[in-house]
């Protein structure tokens, strides 16, 4: 066997981010001779998707037995997809691992902005990034610096504009795809139209920031950045179950334990589609515990602005962490976070928090931030035409490089085995 034969791929795509970037990079992948399948499982996946294709059709039942029949008939080398807890993604993960097949991962990026995840056998809480902090003291001794990279373009309008698009043709489409089901908790519609009144209220939202983060100036205050309760970081890899039962716990523990002279700030998350009203949620959480004075809600507003001016974050998983941390601004996560390690978040429960924020050590953030960037990120962003380029460009190399990596230790392993 050469070594170029061993180099040839062939990847199955599963669902991505809404947006054409699944698109370009298979593009990209069959540019290169790759070989590029792709399943769609619901009609929004049909119209973001230019290449050759499947529909799957059937129950989420008998899903398993057809990925895995998909695999084995197609030889398939590696698997693609955005996400691994929505369920049918899950199942193929699980799957893919009996075949011997690479399950790359997407997601959102564990460091913001500027990055994505791409990630091996999966990712947050499904991450096989150990919790040891000199495991990665050891393992950045080998690593540059942390690059020093011009912030990648990133519009909120086309990326609401992706969404909406995406979940009002998963809808429209239902008849052709009649057993899908979304991982989100609610359906393609109420996504569709919640994206619709993000989209009309930004300006009145970001108006209704500037008035509450007003009330901050000169004052000491935490923050705490509300997460999707759709999410699977809340859902999967948290105590909690939903975001409302995380704030509730968090404004109870504030009024409970936190010094009198400081304020809690409650962030709506920026891509929060819901219809439910937060405002009215933890404005009626705070009165009823009594701090109405002291908890302050805003919808918008610049969250690098925001933590870096607090004392402290408390947040379930957010990556929101990941960003405070990078200002030295104390963190303490309440659910499973890649970043949750000794000596980078608060060692310790919630209500010792709010008298002794402990600042990350600067020695072990460097170091995980450096292990991260080189095995799990990749430069570019979802939300703009640039950072989707940039993305394509370092997932290819990511993608091939770890083929050939694990491709050669076998071809190396079997030749020294031969010989034998």
């Amino acid at each position: 066997m050469k070594l170029h034969d061993i180099a040839k791929q062939r990847f199955l795509f599963l669902q991505g981010p809404p947006g054409p970037f699944f698109d370009r990079l298979g593009s990209a992948l069959r540019v290169l001779g790759h070989a590029v399948h792709r399943i769609n499982l619901n009609a929004g996946d049909v119209a973001s998707w230019s290449g050759p294709a499947i529909d799957y059709r059937g129950t989420a039942e008998r899903w398993p037995s057809f990925v895995d029949d998909y695999l084995v008939q197609h030889a398939i080398t590696d698997v693609i997809l955005f996400g691994d807890c929505r369920p049918l993604h899950n199942a193929a993960r699980g799957m893919a691992r009996l075949r011997g097949v690479r399950v790359h991962v997407f997601e959102e990026g564990y460091i913001r902005p500027n990055w994505a995840t791409l990630e091996l056998d999966g990712v947050n809480g499904h991450s096989t990034l150990p919790r040891d902090p000199k495991w990665y003291l050891n393992a950045a001794r080998t690593l540059p610096p942390l690059a020093n990279l011009a912030e990648v373009p990133s519009r909120f309008r086309r990326r609401a504009q992706e969404a909406t698009s995406y979940y009002a043709r998963t809808t429209l489409g239902k008849w052709r795809f009649p057993h899908y089901k979304s991982h989100r908790d609610r359906s393609a519609s109420a996504e569709a139209l919640g994206w619709l009144k993000q989209f009309a209220l930004r300006k009145h939202h970001e108006d209704q920031a500037e008035t509450e983060l007003a009330k901050l100036e000169g004052k000491r205050y935490f923050t705490l950045p509300l997460q999707l309760s759709s999410d699977h970081q809340i859902r999967v890899h948290s105590l909690f179950g939903t975001m409302q039962a995380g704030a509730s716990y968090v404004i109870e523990s504030f009024a409970r334990s936190a010094p009198s002279d400081t304020l809690l700030l409650v962030k709506e998350h920026p891509l929060d589609s819901s219809l439910f009203s937060w405002q009215r949620f933890i404005r009626r959480e705070a009165r009823r515990l009594g701090v109405e004075n002291r908890v302050v809600f805003a919808k918008g507003g610049h969250i690098g602005d925001i933590v870096g001016g607090s004392l402290g974050v408390v947040t379930v998983n957010s990556t929101t962490g990941t960003l405070a941390l990078a200002s030295g601004v104390p963190v303490i996560a309440l659910g499973q976070a890649v970043y949750n390690i000794p000596g980078i978040t608060f060692d310790g429960p919630l209500d010792a928090f709010w008298g002794n924020p402990t600042p990350p050590d600067p020695k072990i953030w460097d170091a995980f931030s450096r292990v991260l960037q080189a095995r799990c990120l990749v430069y570019g962003g979802f939300a703009s035409d640039e950072g989707i380029e940039m993305l394509v460009e370092g997932s290819i190399a990511r993608l091939v490089q770890a083929s050939m990596i694990i491709d050669l230790n076998k071809h190396i392993a079997g030749t020294a085995q031969a010989a034998e």
